[in-house]
């Protein structure tokens, strides 16, 4: 399957800020999980939810304000944070932001 990645890319080029919109796509999926691209308006977020799959947020642009369990992170360009299955998290940004996450459908070993 060709992917928006087949070939290298700068990512962050692949996602643009639109006023008042959450732009997202999708750049790689397999059985084993997926990878999408996102680009927040300032003042755009994503309500707090749960997923029952293991996730990381990859800050490409900007920086996130995000709350995972009611801790709040503050995630700046070129961070990363775990986003763990089944717990409450949500999104928000102040200023244009654009992130990758990487969501994990297989289970996790919980032995290593």
């Amino acid at each position: 399957m060709d992917h928006a990645i087949s070939r290298p890319a700068a990512v962050r080029d692949l996602v643009q800020c639109q006023a008042g919109s959450i732009v997202s796509r999708q750049i790689f999926t397999a059985s084993g999980g997926n990878m999408t691209l996102f680009a927040f308006a300032a003042g755009e977020g994503l309500s707090e939810h749960s997923t029952p799959h293991e996730a990381t947020v990859l800050i490409l642009d900007g920086e996130a304000r995000i709350s995972i369990a009611g801790d709040v992170h503050i995630v700046r360009e070129g961070e990363m944070l775990h986003l763990p299955a089944g717990v409450p998290h949500a999104v928000h940004g102040d200023d244009d932001f654009k992130m990758l996450l990487t969501i994990l459908k297989e289970p996790r070993d919980r032995a290593g």
